[in-house]
This record gives structure tokens, sequence and C-alpha cells, in this order.
């Protein structure tokens, strides 16, 4: 019984690796900028991975993946873990994890979407009513009715809530390129790729805006390399590494799914942990964006 739901166990394995992470990242870049917490947290899960995967595979590195698996995994990287990380965790520093990760249940409608846009994927009417749900709880949360002349306004950063939508498109995009490169290749050496371009492409990402003092800064903040370490186990390591496990275990609507119940986990830890105050729109919101996933792939 286990073994004929391991996709399924895998993904919500990474639901709650990701709410961990969530919480340790935005603490981080709070404390020490999300440019060095991006490179740090990859750098770090780059020497957990590779460890990992010398003792589980015998290869330190993953010397042997095919040209066409390294191809789409590094453009996988490249757009998920660079571009589309560094948006979410400037995004966390603005609107915070919970609100991000509200914006990020975006990534399996998305993910089908743009299926459907560059792969001719189908999409049904009860995929686009889906769509409509996790959009209608998304608004619930972040819109509020305006006065005078304005009919509505935003209860958070817009710049905040755009970036977070960037960090979501990138994530999606990164899922289909890793769909596509992975096969049946191991989901930790497929990880191993990516995060292998990460730390490559924050490097000269930094190196180009003239950023490594921060980033040497950072690494003297023992706060803030404690949240790193921590989250770095959580997030790209063990999240990421599980959700490629998931979407290679189970169809990738179900694993989505799934793993889009994160803003819902964040609740009672924002208010239980943190001392958050949340409204019951804000849990509405949350909990209809979810609902909105899975009719999505019903």
């Amino acid at each position: 019984m286990l073994n004929s739901h391991q996709g399924e166990f895998a993904a919500l394995f990474t639901a709650f690796c990701w709410t961990i992470s969530a919480l340790v990242f935005e603490s981080a870049s709070k404390k020490i900028g999300s440019i060095a917490v991006n490179f740090i947290r990859l750098f770090l899960a780059l020497i957990i991975i590779s460890i990992y995967t010398y003792f589980s595979r015998g290869l330190l590195l993953p010397t042997d993946a095919s040209f066409q698996a390294w191809f789409w995994l590094i453009l996988s990287g490249l757009i998920g873990l660079v571009l589309g990380d560094y948006f979410l965790f400037e995004s966390y520093t603005i609107i915070g994890s919970r609100i991000a990760m509200l914006i990020m249940t975006l990534v399996p409608p998305l993910t089908a979407f743009l299926s459907w846009l560059f792969l001719d994927e189908i999409l049904t009417l009860m995929n686009f009513l889906g769509m409509g749900l996790t959009l209608t709880g998304i608004a619930l949360v972040i819109i509020n009715k305006g006065n005078g002349q304005r009919f509505f306004k935003i209860n958070f950063s817009p710049k905040g809530l755009l970036f977070a939508f960037f960090g979501a498109v990138g994530q999606a995009l990164g899922l289909i390129l890793s769909k596509v490169g992975m096969g049946n290749y191991d989901a930790f050496a497929a990880s191993q790729i990516r995060i292998i371009t990460g730390v490559i492409g924050f490097g000269l990402l930094i190196s180009f805006w003239k950023k490594w003092t921060p980033v040497s800064s950072a690494l003297k903040n023992n706060t803030g390399m404690l949240l790193v370490g921590l989250g770095s186990v959580f997030g790209p390591f063990l999240g990421i590494s599980f959700s490629l496990y998931a979407v290679q275990h189970t169809h990738a609507g179900i694993a989505s799914t799934i793993m889009a119940i994160v803003p819902v986990l964040l609740i009672p830890v924002a208010v239980i942990f943190l001392k958050q105050k949340v409204t019951l729109k804000e849990v509405l919101g949350a909990v209809i964006s979810v609902l909105g996933v899975a009719l999505f792939f019903a």
C-alpha cells in the first residue's frame, strides 16, 4: 500500500519541507539579504546532495546523465532556481512568506497553461474552473473593497505580489523543463544538476552586480547562517529532490495539488509560533485557492 502511493507521500513530505524552508528563508532574507541567502543555500545544498549521491549512487557528481538531461535540467535550473527563486525570495522580504506562498498556488495552473501553450496539452472546462477558483482565493486575500473613486484596494505591496508571481512563473516553467529532462533519471541526481546550475547562475549574477561584499558579510552572521543551513536541508536538498521524485512517481497534477497546500500549512505555524494575526478571510482565501488547484486536476 505504501509503495503504491510513494509519489503522493513524497509530495506531502515536500509540502512540509517547503513550509519550513519558506519560514526560515523569509527570516534569513530579512537578516542577510535575498541574494546572499539564495547563493549560500544552494552552495550548502550542493555539498549535502553531493555527499548523499556519493553514498547512494557511488557518484559524487551526475556524470552519468545524458546530454539531453543536462541541457533541459540546466535550463530548468536557470529559470526555476535562479530567476524564479530570486523573485520569490525578494517577495519574502516585502510581503512575507505566507502571502508569497499563497501566490505560488498559481504554479500548478500555470504549469498546465504553459504546457497547453508550448506542448499542445489539452485544457478542459474543469481546468479553467479550477484556475478561476484559485485566482478567486488569492483575490479574496489580497483585494479589499475600495472607497471613494477607487473600486478596490490591494492589501499588500504590488511590487511584492508581482515578484511572487514572477517566482510562480519561474517554478512552473522549471517544473515543465525538469519533467522533460529527467525522464527515468534519478530524482536526486536531477536535482543536483539544477542546484549546480543555480550556484553558477547566482555566482555570475553576484559578480555582475558586484555583491560579493554582502555575501561575505552574511557568512559572519551566525543567526542568518543557521537559518540558511536549516533551510538548505529542507528546501534545495529534501524539498526539490522529493518534488522531482513525486512528479516522477505519480501524475504531475496530483503531486502539484498536494504540494500546493503549503499556504494552508503556514497558517497554524504563523498563528502558533510567529504570533501573527490571521483573518478569517485569509484562511478562506488559502483554502479556496488550494481547492482550486485540486479542482484543476479533478
